[in-house]
């Protein structure tokens, strides 16, 4: 039986909810967060077919020529409200890891809250913390892009 493992991450930005959408759909903007800080995700190495059945496959680059090549699949796409797309293919995830994520988008008094829930396949409760902890260093840096362009472009 494979092991499965999930959770939840909230966050409050101090962006309009079109502003963090666009964060998680547009390559320019996707590419300056998504990763750990000591990667660069290059927008040539990125690809964000935002519409059920789309792809999304991002190449994050270190040093020495290091590589990881995440991907998946768009399985909703509701603008601004509601993002859900696989990494992996869960429903035929073999020995690998696989998993579903949801991420909602509410309007808060300007503010946006996010939930981001990752539902995962093959993947015990130490990696699925281990994921959680990765995603939160990247939602920092979320933080950071979203925070400087609400400031530089109100809307």
């Amino acid at each position: 039986m494979a092991q499965t493992a999930e959770y939840e991450i909230i966050r409050v930005f101090d962006a309009p909810r079109e502003l963090v959408w666009a964060a998680w759909t547009e390559p320019e903007r996707f590419s300056r967060w998504f990763g750990p800080r000591m990667m660069a995700t290059p927008i040539g190495r990125l690809t964000l077919d935002a519409w059920p059945g789309g792809i999304w496959r991002a190449t994050l680059v270190g040093d020495e020529g290091f590589e990881v090549t995440l991907d998946g699949t768009y399985r909703e796409v509701t603008e601004p409200e509601r993002l859900v797309f696989t990494t992996g293919d869960p429903d035929d995830p073999g020995d690998g890891p696989a998993s579903v994520v949801t991420v909602g988008f509410a309007d808060v008094d300007g503010k946006t809250e996010m939930r981001f829930h990752q539902y995962g396949v093959n993947t015990d409760q130490a990696h699925a913390e281990q994921a959680r902890e990765g995603w939160v260093e990247f939602f920092d840096r979320l933080t950071e892009h979203v925070t400087a362009d609400a400031e530089h472009h109100p809307v």
